[in-house]
């Protein structure tokens, strides 16, 4: 049984590619679903975010048909995957998930909304049913390393998020921002994000649109803004210096017509906007408008470089707790096939130990003397139960291996010498 992973990420992939393998929240159940009903696998988790989207499986699953998979899914070649893919089996799994958890893999080194994220994944996976005993201990202890990076280290002091980029954009832009409307399209955690950034940087006029209303106003009240549903988007957006989306649509939900039409309302005054959604909310096109610009979370990796030299040192920190907790984590999973060995070993012995008692009680039964009977019975037993033993350490006499002959020698011996002792 092999712990494996296959993903794509902001390292190996264009946001073009990453927005078209993302899993939306409706198609979670049938991936799931799909991917454990591959030959070999016996549990999988799929996390997918705005910079991921990785499969992690336990069984005897393999690379290639993993890849296929995904590309059916998504209904692309696999020649499209073929080079921004990477996969990774036992230690180096269970090492990058521990570091995607812990902020170390992602876009910005910290970067706490991950964690959340990964949880999210597994208590989905746990819903649908396809987590077993395995993925189940990994992925408890990777949430408990990564409490411990964020409690050992400063891998995750004042974390610059890609919520934070975003606002030092909009700040480098526009210097300050009191005076800015801005507009908040979506209303989950990274919208609050940005809003709890605007709040500080005294933003007074902020909007929030989302499909459902209720979250919408629930967030608004949160951080003091107003709430629309996304039918009023025509109206918002010409009032609207900067407009932040992020929400989980699999389509865009601004496009180019959308915006060249509020630039027209507000005689061209540029509207700035940062799409932070992957599928992207904000179609590609806007760019080509003279006053409208546009940025993605790819190109908020100028501003996020800073914050990642200042923590490179304390990511050094929380790769040595990791390489630690993975390797314990490992040293678990191997135990696993010694208590195999062990029970395969111990009802071996008692199939043999009984196949000669019921021999010895049929020669009682024929009125052999006791003592024969013992006799035959001790010399049975331990024909059988040296056979094996005896054959490996033949072979591994003739074969010069001191390795087998060692672990032999060290049975017997100190066996012998415990009863020594006791006598």
């Amino acid at each position: 049984m092999t712990i494996s992973i296959l993903g794509i990420n902001h390292r190996t992939a264009p946001v073009e590619l990453r927005e078209r393998v993302a899993f939306g929240p409706v198609q979670l159940e049938q991936a799931l679903t799909e991917l454990k009903q591959l030959p070999g696998i016996e549990e999988a988790i799929i996390v997918s975010t705005c910079n991921r989207t990785e499969l992690y499986c336990h069984g005897h699953a393999e690379h290639q048909p993993m890849l296929h998979w995904l590309s059916q899914f998504h209904g692309i070649t696999p020649s499209e995957l073929e080079q921004h893919h990477y996969y990774h089996i036992q230690e180096d799994a269970v090492a990058h998930l521990m570091s995607v958890a812990s902020g170390l893999d992602s876009l910005v080194l910290g970067e706490p909304q991950i964690l959340g994220q990964v949880k999210q994944a597994y208590q989905q996976a746990k819903h649908f049913n396809v987590v077993g005993g395995i993925l189940e201990r990994l992925f408890q202890n990777t949430f408990r390393v990564a409490k411990a990076v964020r409690n050992e280290t400063e891998v995750g002091q004042n974390a610059v998020s890609v919520a934070f980029a975003a606002v030092s954009l909009a700040k480098h832009i526009f210097g300050d921002l009191k005076h800015s409307n801005v507009l908040l399209v979506g209303a989950g955690d990274t919208s609050e994000l940005v809003a709890q950034h605007l709040v500080q940087q005294g933003v007074s006029s902020l909007n929030v649109a989302n499909r459902t209303l209720q979250r919408a106003t629930e967030l608004a009240q949160r951080v003091g803004a107003e709430a629309h549903s996304l039918s009023q988007l025509g109206e918002l957006l010409p009032n609207a210096d900067i407009v932040v989306s992020s929400t989980a649509s699999t389509l865009p939900i601004i496009g180019k017509g959308r915006v060249e039409k509020a630039l027209k309302q507000r005689r061209h005054k540029p509207i700035l906007l940062i799409d932070l959604a992957v599928p992207r909310d904000i179609e590609e096109q806007v760019n080509e408008l003279d006053d409208a610009y546009l940025y993605t979370v790819d190109d908020l990796q100028n501003i996020i470089s800073e914050n990642i030299k200042n923590r490179e040192q304390a990511a050094q920190q929380a790769r040595k707790i990791i390489a630690r907790e993975a390797n314990q984590f490992l040293d678990w999973l191997r135990s696993l096939d010694s208590v195999t060995l062990i029970r395969d070993y111990r009802q071996h012995t008692q199939k043999v130990a009984q196949l000669q008692l019921e021999k010895a009680l049929a020669m009682l039964q024929q009125g052999k003397p006791a003592e024969q009977v013992m006799q035959v019975l001790s010399h049975k037993l331990t024909q059988q139960l040296a056979h094996r033993p005896t054959q490996l350490l033949k072979q591994a006499g003739e074969q010069g291996d001191q390795t087998t002959l060692s672990v032999l020698q060290r049975l017997w011996l100190e066996d012998d010498n415990q009863n020594k002792e006791t006598n």
